[in-house]
């Protein structure tokens, strides 16, 4: 292998992307649009739930009620409305996820130790949102009959019964629970597809497609130093990438990574090795730079987002998905990432993450050099 031959290659590569605005625009100004997108606009925090209330009852109960409803970080009462019709129209027309009716003999019932019946209705348009206000409703009112049940022991003279299960609740990994330090760090593995796959999944077919193909099997390259060659200034664009989603996800949203920071490079690099390798395949298969790229977002991108427990969970997928999510790298990246961000894991746990994506990037590195062989280079 003549590392003279590999540079000759990088430095052509290199003159066409600083020519090229939308590679440059591709390997830079979007990954930095998705951080920001991302980290600011996706959130899977179910808070600030928007609220109307229909108080029938208008005593001082049920206006605490309200009040300690309000005062939750979950909940946000916009409107005191006068009737169940106008609840229902605030539902309908997507101003409230959630409607408290309360009945006017509310208090009445609760003073006499009868039962209180309480209207809740709660969009579920959104199965996951509506879950999750469901439950913080009812953690609320079963708060609520708690403190019904101690002033009922009190006005009946016994003793406070104590209950018999004491749950200590404490989070690990994510102690805050908040959903930005999950998906800034899984970011990083869209953005390692988006610079990796999508921009080197044109640089063969555009040979094809300009006619220089034919001039490159004239030259005294190799198919390995052509492919290495090619990779490198993506290499580069990729790391700097990686290395600047670090910096942002740090000074922007505060996620800080617990684990070993050279850990995370290796890793990266390992990952973006196969992701030039998938690019490459596409487009040395296709020659068209407008099929390779529109398979590039089929084959990587989308897997990436969907399949690879970085939105979706992949226990809740159908069993075909769940196994062809074993052979997308972003799986293995993500469980990376996570161990190094929220677990502060070690190469001791994570190994076998690492040498599955070395296998991927000998085989596809393989599949690559076949390819380009059998087209006569």
């Amino acid at each position: 292998m003549d590392l003279r031959k590999i540079q000759a290659v990088a430095r052509k590569e290199y003159y066409h992307l600083i020519r090229d605005f939308r590679s440059l625009y591709l390997a830079f100004i979007i990954p930095l649009l998705l951080i920001l997108m991302f980290g600011y606009a996706l959130s899977l925090d179910v808070e600030d739930i928007k609220s109307v209330v229909v108080d029938h009852d208008k005593s001082e109960s049920s206006r605490d009620f309200v009040r300690r409803l309000n005062a939750s970080a979950y909940f946000n009462v916009i409107d005191h409305l006068p009737n169940t019709a106008s609840a229902v129209r605030h539902l309908d027309q997507n101003l409230a996820i959630l409607a408290i009716i309360i009945p006017p003999d509310w208090t009445e019932n609760l003073k006499s130790d009868r039962k209180s019946p309480l209207q809740v209705i709660i969009d579920g348009s959104d199965p996951n949102f509506a879950g999750s206000t469901r439950a913080y409703m009812t953690a609320y009112i079963s708060e609520i009959n708690q403190k019904a049940l101690l002033q009922f022991l009190n006005r009946q003279g016994r003793m406070e019964i104590k209950q018999p299960v004491e749950g200590r609740i404490r989070v690990w990994f994510n102690e805050d629970l908040e959903s930005r330090n999950f998906i800034v760090p899984g970011i990083i593995a869209i953005i390692i597809m988006i610079v990796g796959a999508l921009l080197t999944s044109l640089v063969i077919a555009r040979e094809y497609e300009n006619g220089t193909m034919e001039t490159i099997r004239s030259l005294p390259v190799r198919s390995d130093e052509f492919l290495l060659g090619k990779a490198v200034p993506y290499f580069f664009i990729g790391l700097t990438d990686v290395l600047v989603a670090i910096l942002m996800g740090q000074v922007l949203f505060g996620v800080v990574m617990k684990s070993s920071f050279w850990l995370m490079v290796a890793a990266s690099a390992i990952y973006l090795g196969v992701a030039l390798s998938i690019g490459m395949l596409i487009s040395t298969l296709t020659k068209s730079q407008l099929v390779a790229n529109q398979m590039a977002i089929l084959v990587t991108y989308l897997p990436s987002l969907l399949l690879s427990n970085f939105v979706f969970p992949q226990e809740n997928m159908p069993v075909v998905l769940k196994m062809l999510s074993f052979i997308v790298p972003a799986t293995y990246f993500i469980d990376i990432l996570n161990g190094l961000y929220l677990r502060n894991l070690g190469m001791d746990q994570l190994w076998s993450s690492y040498l599955v994506l070395l296998l991927m990037f000998g085989f596809l590195a393989m599949l690559n050099l076949l390819s380009l062989k059998k087209e006569g280079l």
